[in-house]
C-alpha cells in the first residue's frame, strides 16, 4: 500500500497545488471526508469549507466555495468554484464572499416564492460560508 496519493487542487483561474499527499480532508456536500492512498473511487460535490492537505511539506489549508472532488486509489482531484489559500484569505475577501452568498439568497427568495428547495439551498450556502469564516477567525458581518 502506498503512503501518498497525488493531489491536485484546481480553480477556474489556476492550479493552486499539486503534491504527494498523505491525507486530504474534503468538505463534501453530504459531510466531511478524509481521503488517503487506496481510497475507494468516489465523486462528490463540495460545500463551502476548508480543504486540508497533509504532505511531507506540512499542512496546507484552502478555502473553497463549492465544486467537485474526484477520488481514485492513486489520485485526488478537487475542482473548486473558487479556492483561496488560507494565508490569502483576508477579512475583505471573506466579506465579498458573504455578500455574494447573501445576494444569492435574496435572489432565490425573490425568484422562488413558496418554493423552499432553492431558497433552502441558498440559505445553506450562506450558513456554510459563515461557518468557514468562523473556522478561520473571520467575521461575516
Amino acid at each position: 500500500m502506498a503512503d501518498t496519493v497525488q493531489f491536485d487542487l484546481v480553480s477556474p483561474e489556476r492550479l493552486l497545488t499539486s503534491v504527494q499527499a498523505r491525507e486530504v480532508q474534503i468538505p463534501g456536500a453530504e459531510g466531511d471526508l478524509t481521503a488517503m492512498a487506496d481510497h475507494s473511487p468516489l465523486i462528490t460535490t463540495l460545500r463551502p469549507g476548508i480543504v486540508r492537505v497533509i504532505s511531507d511539506k506540512g499542512e496546507d489549508e484552502y478555502a473553497v466555495t463549492g465544486g467537485f472532488a474526484e477520488i481514485n486509489g492513486d489520485s485526488i482531484s478537487v475542482l473548486a468554484e473558487q479556492a483561496i489559500h488560507r494565508t490569502d484569505m483576508t477579512q475583505e475577501r471573506f466579506k465579498a464572499l458573504i455578500e455574494d452568498a447573501n445576494n444569492r439568497l435574496t435572489k432565490a427568495r425573490e425568484t422562488f416564492v413558496n418554493e423552499p428547495g432553492p431558497v433552502d439551498d441558498a440559505a445553506k450556502l450562506l450558513s456554510d460560508m459563515v461557518a468557514m469564516g468562523e473556522h478561520m477567525g473571520l467575521n461575516a458581518y
